[in-house]
Parts: C-alpha cells; sequence; structure tokens
C-alpha cells in the first residue's frame, strides 16, 4: 500500500507542474492580444478560457442544439464579443442571470459579432444555441455516403474559421481555451471528438468528454457514426467503420514508431494520445490534426502504407500548430511549414533519406505549381500574408506549406542539422500552449540560432519577398532522375521495360505521370494506360494525377471519363477535386465540368464546394 501511496503522490506533483506549467506560460502569452482581422473578439477586454458544451445531436432535423458555457477573464469590460454564423442564438446568461446580446452585421466570411452584456464581477456567461440549415462546419452523411451504409454519419470541420458556424465562440487562433463536452447522440452510434475518448458505444447514446490542455477554437471536433476502435499501442489506435477498420489499423499500423520518431527529433508527445479517425471520403482534406483524435480521409487507405506521410504531416501538428500555434492566419506557414518539415523528417527517420526526399522533391513541384498560378498576384507567394478583407482560406495554399519547408530546409543545410534540431527543440519548448506570430519567430531565430553561430542569413527576403530566393536548398532523389530517364526513353521509343518500373513507390508512379510533356499523344497515354493499367490504379494519389493527365491531353480510353466522373462524385478531398476541376477548366471542358458538378456538389463538404463554385463561376 505504501508503494501506490508514494506513486499517487508522484503522479499528483507530476500532473500539478504539468498544470502549473500550462497556466504559467498561459500567463505569459495572454496579457495582450494582437489585432486579428478574422475575428469579432477583443480578447484584451474581455476573454475566453474555458468551455462546458452540452449538446444534443440531431440526425433527423440535422441540427446540434444546447448549451456553450464560458468562463471568462474580464478586463473591466461592460461586454464580451464571440463570433457567430448562422447560428440560431436563444438565450444568453452571465453569472446565472438572464442578460442582453445583440447580433451585429452580417459579414459573407466572418459571420456576425455576438456581443453579450456583462458585469465587472462576471465570472461566466452561458449562451443556448442551435445550428441551422446552412451552418458550414458540419456534414450530415446518410448511411449510403459512408462505408458500411448502414447508418448516418457527422462531421465537423472548423480550420479556419468554422468553429463559429456550429459554436457560438471566440474564434481566433490566438485564443486558447480547455473544454468539456457533453454530447447526446442516437443510441446506436459513437461520439468523438480532440479530447479524451470512448473506446465503445454505450448503453445510452451521450458521452462525456475533456480536453485539459488549451487549444484554440478551429481544433474543437466532432464526429458521431457507426464507428469502432482498435488499440495499435498504449497510446494509439484508430477508429473507423467496421468494414474498413482491419484495413485502417493494418495501413496505420506504424503510428507508434512515428511517435517514438518525432519525440527522438523534437520533445515529449505533450497530449497523451494519438489516434485517426478514418471518416467517409467526402471529409475535404486529407487529414486534419485536431489533437488527440487526427481526422483523416479514406484516400490514404492504398493497402501498401505508401501514403501514411499525411499521419506523420498530422503527428507532427502535435508540436507545430497544436503546441506552438500561428497567433493569426496571416502567419499559417507557422503552422504548415513547420509541420512539412517535421513530416519529412518523420520519413526519413522510419523510411530512409530517399523516400524523404522523394517527397519533398514532389512538394518542390507543387510549389512551382503554385508559383505559376500565383504569378498575377505576387504578394500570395511571400510567407507573411496580408489577408484583411480576405478569407484565409485563400492562404492555404503551397506557399504556407512548401515554400516554408523549403526556407527551413535551407536554414538547416546553412546552419547543420544538429543546431538546426536543437534550436527547434528549444523553439517548440519555449512556445509550448501558447502562440507566436512571424515577427517573434524571427526575434527568437535571431537570438537563439543565427546570432549565437554568427549565421547570416536572409531571412527578411525570404518571409517578406514573393517567390522563391535563389540560395533555396536544392533537393535531388536518384530514384526520380531514373524515372525522367524512364519516361525520356519511352517518349523516344514508345518502348517501356516493365521491369524498370516493377518496384517503383506510388511517389515515382506520380513523378513519372506529372511529368508527361504537353505534346505526349494519346497514342502513347493509351499504350501506358494498357501496360499499366493506369486508369484503375488502386492508389488515389496516382489515379489523380493520370485523371488530370488524361483531362489535360485528351485521352478518352479505357472509360476514362466515366471513370473521373465516378471519382468526383465519390472523392471529397479538396485537393483532388480542385485538380481535376481546374483541368477541366485548363481543357476548356468546363461544360462537362459543370455537369459532373451537378451531381457530385451534394457530396462535398462546403469547404470543398465553396472552392469550387468560385473555380466554375457558379452562384
Amino acid at each position: 500500500m505504501k508503494k501506490y501511496f508514494i506513486l499517487l503522490v508522484i503522479s499528483i506533483l507530476t500532473l500539478s507542474c504539468h498544470e502549473n506549467k500550462q497556466s504559467q506560460q498561459l500567463e505569459e502569452n495572454s496579457n495582450t492580444y494582437l489585432e486579428e482581422s478574422h475575428s469579432y473578439a477583443q480578447p484584451n477586454n474581455a476573454v475566453i478560457t474555458h468551455l462546458d458544451l452540452d449538446i444534443n445531436v440531431n440526425f433527423e432535423t440535422h441540427v446540434i442544439s444546447g448549451t456553450a458555457t464560458y468562463d471568462i477573464e474580464n478586463s473591466d469590460s461592460n461586454q464580451i464579443i464571440l463570433d457567430s454564423k448562422y447560428l440560431e442564438i436563444e438565450n444568453v446568461t452571465q453569472n446565472g442571470e438572464q442578460t442582453e446580446f445583440d447580433l451585429g452585421d452580417f459579414d459573407e466570411s466572418l459571420g456576425q459579432p455576438l456581443t453579450v452584456a456583462i458585469q465587472e464581477d462576471t465570472k461566466q456567461i452561458a449562451i443556448t444555441y442551435s445550428t441551422t440549415a446552412q451552418t458550414e462546419a458540419l456534414q450530415w452523411l446518410t448511411a449510403q455516403q459512408t462505408a458500411d451504409k448502414t447508418h448516418p454519419f457527422l462531421f465537423t470541420q472548423g480550420q479556419a474559421i468554422l468553429t463559429r458556424t456550429w459554436i457560438p465562440i471566440q474564434d481566433s487562433p490566438q485564443i486558447r481555451i480547455t473544454y468539456d463536452a457533453t454530447v447526446k447522440v442516437p443510441q446506436e452510434l459513437m461520439a468523438v471528438m480532440s479530447a479524451e475518448n470512448p473506446k465503445e458505444k454505450n448503453e445510452n447514446g451521450v458521452y462525456q468528454f475533456k480536453m485539459e490542455q488549451p487549444i484554440p477554437a478551429y481544433l474543437i471536433a466532432l464526429a458521431v457514426g457507426n464507428i469502432e476502435y482498435k488499440a495499435i499501442s498504449e497510446r494509439t489506435g484508430v477508429y473507423a467503420e467496421k468494414s474498413m477498420l482491419n484495413k485502417v489499423h493494418e495501413e496505420f499500423s506504424d503510428m507508434e514508431k512515428m511517435v517514438v520518431a518525432a519525440e527522438n527529433l523534437y520533445g515529449d508527445y505533450d497530449w497523451d494520445q494519438f489516434d485517426v479517425i478514418v471518416l467517409p471520403p467526402s471529409f475535404p482534406f486529407g487529414g486534419m490534426e485536431n489533437p488527440r483524435l487526427t481526422f483523416a480521409t479514406p484516400t490514404v487507405i492504398a493497402g501498401d502504407k505508401s501514403l501514411t506521410s499525411l499521419v506523420a504531416h498530422e503527428l507532427a501538428h502535435s508540436w507545430s500548430g497544436n503546441l506552438v500555434t500561428n497567433a493569426t492566419w496571416n502567419d499559417f506557414w507557422l503552422n504548415e511549414g513547420f509541420t512539412v518539415y517535421f513530416e519529412i523528417r518523420i520519413m526519413e527517420a522510419l523510411y530512409g533519406k530517399d523516400r524523404a526526399n522523394m517527397l519533398a522533391l514532389i512538394g518542390r513541384q507543387d510549389l512551382e505549381d503554385e508559383l505559376e498560378a500565383l504569378k498575377e498576384s505576387p504578394n500570395d507567394t511571400k510567407l507573411k500574408l496580408d489577408l484583411k478583407g480576405r478569407n484565409p482560406d485563400d492562404g492555404m495554399n503551397s506557399i504556407a506549406y512548401d515554400k516554408g519547408y523549403l526556407f527551413l530546409r535551407t536554414l538547416e543545410e546553412k546552419e547543420g542539422r544538429d543546431n538546426m534540431d536543437a534550436f527547434l527543440k528549444s523553439y517548440f519548448k519555449k512556445n509550448a500552449f501558447s502562440t507566436t506570430n512571424t515577427e517573434d519567430f524571427i526575434t527568437y531565430l535571431n537570438e537563439n540560432l543565427l546570432d549565437k553561430n554568427n549565421i547570416t542569413f536572409n531571412t527578411e527576403e525570404w518571409i517578406y519577398q514573393p517567390g522563391v530566393p535563389e540560395n533555396a536548398a536544392i533537393i535531388e532523389s536518384d530514384a526520380f532522375s531514373n524515372v525522367e530517364k524512364t519516361l525520356q526513353e519511352f517518349l523516344k521509343t514508345n518502348e517501356i521495360e516493365v521491369t524498370k518500373t516493377e518496384n517503383w513507390t506510388p511517389q515515382e508512379w506520380v513523378h513519372f505521370v506529372r511529368n508527361f510533356p504537353t505534346d505526349i499523344s494519346v497514342a502513347q497515354m493509351q499504350q501506358l494506360d494498357d501496360t499499366f493499367n493506369l486508369t484503375d490504379s488502386t492508389n488515389s494519389y496516382i489515379t489523380m494525377v493520370w485523371y488530370e493527365q488524361s483531362i489535360l491531353n485528351g485521352y478518352h480510353g479505357n472509360n476514362v471519363d466515366t471513370k473521373i466522373a465516378e471519382f468526383l462524385n465519390t472523392v471529397g478531398r479538396r485537393w483532388y477535386v480542385t485538380t481535376l476541376f481546374s483541368a477541366f477548366a485548363k481543357a476548356e471542358r468546363i461544360e462537362e465540368a459543370k455537369e459532373i458538378y451537378k451531381t457530385a456538389r451534394g457530396n462535398y463538404h462546403s469547404v470543398t464546394a465553396n472552392t469550387v463554385d468560385e473555380m466554375l463561376g457558379i452562384e
């Protein structure tokens, strides 16, 4: 008994130290909030600190309703302002008493400011509300839109500023809160959140959640469906529909190894649990790094672990993004550039430098494509953006991800990997559970890496100037060089040695297909398709780039047009969908694209649908 008592005391002291550390860091970083153009909140006057959410999920009416109760800190203000969009606000109280509230003018991107009257001694406000049919964060799916086709499904997507469409909240990345939640769902379904989660269904359909680490609003996430859990290790596991569970478990079986590799690089994993839920195919992103529970697209389930760099990417966000968050969406590159760098380091640690460099080179090609697409708006190719008056989604592209990565890789080559790793480890530790901005990062970089080692680096050019500086790291891959040689030989001779391709990874196939010249003939594409069955590839990434080339080059063989339409009606991943619709536009096949979109749009989350609407000129 004495032994267990001592262990209990140690555990309590450890937890207390952990909480004190978080509290101290929050206090240090919450004295002054930056002006923020994507939230109506005025946190320097009054700010939320904890959410207690009590909601009911109604699949018959497609409505979430309930009460969001907030603990607040008040700096002698008589009001607190939250963000709300497409919500019905029914009642508001402060310190348990009715209070006045006002919904301001509506903005198409930002929604409305929800202004609540408070007093100097107000410690808590409660908002009773319900979502509406226009709520953008939610996607309600019928049973037919799921893998098992037996039960409906619901998931949320809050990034960047959509959490305000399902919870009235101060929806700014620099405002971090803890939360508890009670979620009522139909008894046959399970609810999971970005918090401590159940591992199996209960009998009454009421689930309790707790997130003890402070997070920004965009990382509050909910999924409800007929799902099951399967552990990979004590701290990692997967959720999926029953028919997908074993496939997902096998595909992501290296998750614990990834966590260990990440910890070896940049310090302890501070979120206790790292699970992944594979959602129905309409999920608009490859993955979303919701703490403790990454949301993922089923398009990464290839059967050979070839696309699991996505898991490494979302895991890396546990440090860059979730632990240390961009203060505003103008600083988005601090989330994604760091995460791509970290992801590739994890992949190198587990699978070797060749695979890591292939991933980096594909990103480099994506960056060149993005630079070309943005040549008429060069300011959008800067790392530090000015998105005032625009939707922050406009900055969520290859500039933040791949130019951000290239900046850090170039810095690593200048400084040396050991120095770079020590710097990043200290950066994550110093800023843990807080937010930072580009200017503070530059100061930290100068003081803790460049000046310390007497190094001169063109940081300002990388961050504040358009395009890619001349000193960018050159990324090479022997594997890709061989792929390019094979492609050139085929284009000259119309012959290809199948044996040369037998051991190609999906990344090599993607590189092969993406590098088709503009004058490749239909006959040559037919030959490749007949030889390698590319139209019916089981790897979604290869399929996507092959379909893109088919559209651009007028290839119609092997029923590819029908397969493209089926793909666009099934897959809602925004990257894939917009790539193909963009190819239709470039090929001047816009009417064909619109015909496909008529049936496909209903399968897309609003994040994807809104992007395609704009691309195709649909109002």
